[in-house]
């Protein structure tokens, strides 16, 4: 910890941190994205985890405080729970306790972002053995939705996220202002498209149209089921380049990438 670090707790001022336990979710109900769960509001399921008993060792006590965070990334956690065990339901594998929300914390619930590196294979930590190392990576302005634009070269969306995500601010600015090629893949079989990006609002102007559509004009994709590509069609970026590039550039790009991936011989590019 430097100078600069600021620790969970100069944010959060828990008192007796004797009494409190954090708990660091990498997974709810067998699937290892826990933000997923947070995305779609299933609350349900991540307290179930939250307040879960191992089969042999019991999680909590009456009346202990507990934090609940979510992994989002390579030592990056998200509070998402600040509860107190009101009654141990005495159950092992299972759910084992009925708890209670404290409503000063809410504030910082879906906002608050740690950095930590969990060198246990327990999941359930003391506070005062782990809190001075939970460091502030990032307070959000407004609650966490998993839609933070990754960078052009780390966009892989499925369909439905594409339709999500084209709405969001962080999104239009970045694909708005941007010309390249791009390359769609059905998981189902492996076949790909290339396409290019440079009239009217770039690669926002030609996403959008699959949001829409689904097709987006091509050809050979209108010959698809919308339900199959909604199902199975992901979206990533080839190449990027300024507004100001020479459009020939990027038809130039697009071609090479065509022949590179054999996308007119075996996916679905029709030229």
């Amino acid at each position: 910890m430097t100078s600069k670090d600021i620790s969970l707790n100069e944010i959060l001022r828990l008192d007796d941190l004797s009494n409190i336990k954090i708990r660091f979710n990498l997974m709810f109900d067998g699937h290892w994205s826990p933000a997923d769960f947070y995305k779609n509001a299933d609350h349900e399921t991540m307290l179930n985890g939250q307040y879960w008993n191992y089969s042999k060792n019991k999680s909590f006590k009456v009346g202990q405080i507990n934090l609940g965070f979510i992994k989002i990334d390579d030592d990056l956690w998200l509070l998402f729970h600040v509860g107190k065990v009101t009654k141990d339901l005495d159950i092992l594998n299972g759910m084992g306790y009925e708890f209670e929300s404290l409503p000063e914390y809410e504030k910082y619930c879906g906002r608050l972002i740690i950095r930590y590196k969990n060198k246990s294979q327990n999941m359930v930590r003391r506070a005062e053995s782990v809190i001075d190392d939970c460091l502030i990576e990032q307070i959000l302005p407004d609650k966490f939705d998993n839609d933070l634009f990754p960078g052009y070269e780390n966009i892989d969306l499925s369909w439905s996220d594409l339709a999500r995500v084209i709405s969001k601010e962080a999104w239009k600015a970045a694909l708005a202002n941007q010309k390249g090629v791009y390359l769609i893949t059905d998981t189902s079989n492996g076949k790909m498209y290339v396409g290019s990006a440079y009239g009217e609002n770039m690669i926002l102007g030609r996403w959008n149209s699959y949001v829409i559509s689904c097709h987006g004009g091509n050809i050979e994709l209108k010959n698809l089921d919308p339900s199959h590509i909604k199902e199975n069609f992901r979206y990533s970026v080839l190449d990027i380049f300024k507004s100001t590039a020479d459009d020939k550039v990027i038809l130039s790009r697009e071609a090479w990438w065509k022949t590179i991936l054999k996308t007119r011989e075996f996916g679905y590019n029709s030229n």
